[in-house]
């Protein structure tokens, strides 16, 4: 019995190196002493001294800030995009091509979304007087993106809400972090998108991922509000109304650079297939070191559930557990990369404080180890790619001589691939005449017309592919093992599937009715019906 192994022992025989690191991460910028009424009554009436709390006293400092703001675009002649319906990243992108400096803001987005904001609501006493009361609600206001270039963390952006509490949101990405202390720290090393593709010192650039914390990060903060326009004043801050940080997103990467690119495709594409039942809750489970409960009065909330999805050509296996998700997908033909974001560390039982970081840290790394372990496959198939690859692609020898491959299809190639099976039953191996003599009838020749050089040249191949090698101080010639399982599998699947299939398909009047051409004009059916309301529908 054969027992199928994990992706990542079958893995580690195809990797170059690997990357653990901090990904994206999306943060809550806010005041914590403004998250509740009582302290919102206390910085107006405590803290400014006003004789009570309401929206009247919020319109200036919003009025005050916008009017900052604007100021600020202004002075430095920046450029105010309103966004539409464009990716935001996209545009960011296209200021950062065309940005000469190592460090500054690329431009300010403005644009509407929703956001909790206090209202001021109207409530009467015991002896019905009315009173202010202030209350959480929801409404779309003006948020002003800042996109900026910073020397340490490369590419972010500062979203700030125009409404009280005014809280904010910062994205940032680690790899670009890793990339920058990586060329100070003198390491080489290619870009792969956000991540890495070639790295003289692996050792060195893992630890200066693992560096990443939340010190770094929170003196990112305080750097850029010491630059920004933002709605709070120096005492508001010696008072203790000062921006921290929570996490609101937190990715975390897993890059393994593979040997063979090409060949990674085929290892990913196999392992999607062997493990479409991965999202079930028993397997989410050895996942995130979790119990998942499915009783139905103690059930674990949440959805768990597996997809494929393809964007283009490349495929992606996702993976749901509450509100954290797995990505796995074959990152630009060269990388493995799975990751795991985790989007409310309430879900692991952790704090969203910035300090709670490098717990979720260790939970998402062994997310990314543990899929990698629980996923099964039940083939290598990056050998099964080499070996086909070996076989029908040219040898060139140390000589430099060319030696042509075997292609697969190809009537001759064929026909000594069986000659072979039939060679494999004689103890004292076959010759040169032999093997002529054999293929003629097969090539619907004879033996006269098929020349000692040719037969010489079919020979040479068959041994530089190690199909055959030559019995020592003879002229004879014997079938390896390796010749006999390629000649078995390429035969078979030449005359048994492919050509047996497509005699089905395309044979304009069999004699009876067949599976796979059933299915075949069901599909083709199918297709014109698509395309045909397509066409209506444009």
């Amino acid at each position: 019995m054969t027992v199928a192994r994990n992706a990542g022992d079958v893995l580690s025989d195809h990797t170059v190196f690997e990357v653990e690191s901090i990904d994206r991460m999306y943060c809550n910028v806010w005041v914590p002493r403004l998250a509740y009424g009582a302290g919102v009554q206390g910085f107006f009436v405590g803290h400014r001294g006003h004789h009570y709390a309401s929206t009247a006293l919020m319109d200036p400092m919003t009025k005050a800030f916008v009017a900052d703001i604007h100021g600020f675009v202004a002075a430095r002649g920046l450029e105010l995009v309103s966004f539409g319906k464009e990716r935001k990243d996209e545009v960011a992108q296209q200021f950062l091509a065309r940005f000469a400096s190592t460090e500054g803001v690329l431009f300010v987005g403005r644009a509407q979304e929703k956001a909790l904001v206090w209202r001021t609501q109207r409530r009467y006493n015991d002896a019905g007087e009315p009173y202010a009361w202030l209350v959480r609600s929801t409404a779309f206001i003006n948020y002003f993106y800042f996109y900026c270039l910073d020397e340490d963390f490369g590419p972010f952006f500062l979203k700030f809400g125009t409404y009280f509490p005014y809280t904010a949101k910062l994205c940032l990405n680690g790899n670009e972090w890793a990339k920058r202390r990586a060329a100070k720290a003198g390491i080489g090393f290619a870009a792969l998108d956000n991540g890495f593709a070639a790295v003289d010192d692996v050792a060195a650039l893992q630890r200066i991922c693992d560096s990443l914390g939340p010190a770094q990060i929170d003196a990112l903060l305080r750097k850029w509000l010491a630059i920004l326009p933002h709605p709070f004043t120096d005492d508001d801050e010696a008072a203790g109304y000062r921006y921290e940080l929570s996490i609101l997103q937190a990715e975390f990467s897993l890059t393994q650079m593979l040997d063979r690119p090409v060949s990674g495709r085929i290892f990913f594409e196999q392992v999607l297939h062997d493990n479409l039942d991965i999202g079930r809750p028993d397997h989410v489970s050895l996942i995130f070191d979790h119990r998942i409960m499915c009783g139905r009065k103690h059930k674990t909330p949440g959805r768990f559930r597996t997809r494929v999805i393809t964007e283009g050509v490349t495929p992606s296996l996702h993976i749901d557990y509450k509100n954290t998700k797995v990505k796995q997908y074959h990152k630009q033909g060269r990388a493995l990369r799975t990751e795991t974001t985790i989007n409310n560390p309430h879900d692991f039982r952790v704090t969203k404080r910035l300090t709670s970081l490098p717990e979720l840290r260790q939970i998402g790394f062994s997310a990314n180890r543990r899929l990698l372990g629980v996923q099964t496959i039940s083939h290598d198939p990056i050998r099964g790619a080499q070996a086909f690859q070996h076989l029908t692609a040219p040898v060139v020898t140390k000589e430099g001589t060319r030696i042509p491959g075997l292609r697969f299809g190809d009537n001759r190639v064929h026909v000594l691939l069986q000659a072979l099976l039939v060679h494999r039953l004689l103890v004292h191996g076959f010759t040169n005449r032999d093997l002529r003599t054999l293929i003629a009838p097969l090539l619907d020749t004879t033996a006269e017309h098929i020349t000692a050089g040719q037969m010489t040249y079919d020979l040479r191949r068959l041994r530089a592919h190690g199909l055959i090698e030559r019995i020592p101080r003879t002229r004879r010639y014997s079938v390896t093992d390796t010749g006999l399982q390629h000649a078995l599998l390429f035969t078979h699947a030449h005359d048994h599937l492919l050509r047996a299939g497509l005699a089905q398909v395309s044979d304009p009047s069999p004699p009876q009715p067949t599976t796979l051409r059933t299915a075949a004009h069901a599909y083709r059916t199918a297709i014109n019906d698509l395309t045909q309301q397509a066409r209506l529908t444009a």
